[in-house]
């Protein structure tokens, strides 16, 4: 059992520590200290539900329906491109992204964001669902093996919203966030072409 619950920690944080849209989003959210927890509660809850839909076999129900994948990728690359629009006109006017100046997001349209960066993105569900489904049906302990993989979601996303802040004092110039939101532009054209174009 202990090995299955290794397994599973050590593929999911391998797989969701790569800088992607949602770690982007959430590492925006820990700089800024805007409704961290409240992100953080969300990105972890949906993983589990998605490791927990995938070791459950639906993994291998939506492998057999390409259409459902395409209709996502789709959506999923409008979505990204739009987002990369936007950071990309916050870093062409870094005097509106010092944190303390902006103007806070709601609560509501932080989680609405929130829950388009999951659900929206086609590559959590190739990850979480398809791929970790797979590798724990290898496992004779399967929901161990998602206990496992659950509990890295946990530690990366608390760690990543909750340790943002340190990083506060080199962010605290404008042209600091310049740089970071035209890195997570870069990312999001690129996570968006790398769909487009698989």
């Amino acid at each position: 059992m202990l090995t299955s619950v290794l397994a599973g920690f050590a593929n999911s944080i391998a797989l969701i520590a790569a800088i992607g849209a949602q770690n982007a989003f959430v590492l925006r959210q820990g700089l800024r200290r805007e409704h961290v927890w409240a992100v953080v509660i969300i990105c972890a809850l949906s993983d589990a539900l998605l490791i927990s839909i995938g070791v459950a076999g639906m993994g291998t129900a939506i492998a057999d329906r390409p259409m459902l994948l395409q209709v996502a990728k789709w959506c999923g690359a409008a979505f990204l491109l739009s987002y990369a629009v936007l950071a990309a006109r916050r870093a062409m006017r870094p005097a509106v992204l010092d944190p303390g100046e902006a103007r806070p997001a709601t609560l509501r349209a932080t989680l609405v964001a929130c829950l388009a960066f999951t659900y929206l993105n086609p590559h959590v569900y190739l990850d979480t669902v398809l791929l970790l489904g797979a590798v724990a049906s290898q496992h004779r302990y399967q929901w161990v093996f998602a206990a496992g993989a659950v509990t890295a979601s946990v530690v990366w996303f608390a760690a990543l919203g909750g340790a943002a802040h340190k990083l506060a004092p080199v962010l605290a110039r404008p042209a600091a966030w310049r740089v970071l939101d035209g890195v997570v532009a870069a990312i999001m054209v690129a996570i968006a072409l790398g769909l487009l174009l698989a």
